[in-house]
């Protein structure tokens, strides 16, 4: 029996093909300062093994930056609409990305199904607890999502700060400069240390823990030397 067969289509070759050729142009732009990227502890996330990134969602650009960060494929879950838009529709589902109608418990249960998957498979999985994107300012509560995977799985989640992307990009409703786009705004990727769901016995204190971690990494402080840019 064919082994690829069986594995995520996120994970197969045309999957790694095309995150290749992907980050290759990424980090054609980050040297050019297109846009100035900042990543800070990328290393923290292992080489190998099923990983968890979790990260605050203030853009629609944070999923092209986290991504690109990283130097492994990675599966993100993703609001459906993004199938449905030209370009964008086709990557998403090139690269095996899982969707997820908002509001929608059954297409939540299939998402989270798909995306243990992606786990048991040793995959890396991209997960934005807060469900949505959060203007600058505004609390959204935590999903459990990310959380009951944690647990479920016994994966370690890798806490990320993005910081910057809604001044490059802002969320519609939030633009009121009258510049949809700004690439001169720096953005910053910060990888905290990885959480075991093995030190939790609770749903909440995991997520309480996890959404604490995420906003320590977007204060403002001396921190160490940035890795390189966004790289391969």
């Amino acid at each position: 029996m064919n082994t690829e067969a069986r594995r995520p289509k996120g994970l197969g070759k045309r999957a790694w093909l095309t995150t290749h050729l992907v980050r290759r142009l990424l980090r054609t732009l980050a040297w050019s300062n297109f846009v100035h990227v900042t990543v800070i502890g990328r290393d923290r996330t292992p080489k190998t093994g099923p990983v968890i990134i979790a990260s605050n969602h203030i853009s629609m650009l944070d999923a092209v930056f986290l991504w690109g960060a990283l130097r492994r494929r990675a599966i993100a879950i993703a609001m459906a609409e993004l199938w449905s838009w030209p370009v964008i529709g086709w990557l998403v589902r090139r690269l095996g990305q899982i969707p997820v109608i908002r509001r929608d418990p059954d297409s939540g249960r299939n998402a989270m199904a798909l995306a243990e998957q992606i786990l048991h498979h040793g995959g890396v999985l991209i997960i934005y607890p807060e469900g949505r994107l959060v203007a600058s300012g505004d609390h959204e509560p935590y999903k459990p999502g990310v959380a009951n995977l944690a647990l479920t799985t016994g994966v370690p989640i890798i806490p990320v700060a993005t910081t910057g992307t809604n001044k490059v990009l802002p969320i519609r409703r939030a633009a009121t400069d009258g510049h949809p786009f700004n690439r001169r705004h720096p953005v910053t990727i910060h990888f905290g240390a990885p959480i075991n769901p093995a030190d939790f016995d609770d749903l909440e204190k995991l997520l309480d823990h996890l959404r604490h971690q995420i906003e320590a990494l977007q204060t403002p402080r001396p921190r160490p030397a940035p890795d390189h840019p966004i790289d391969s």
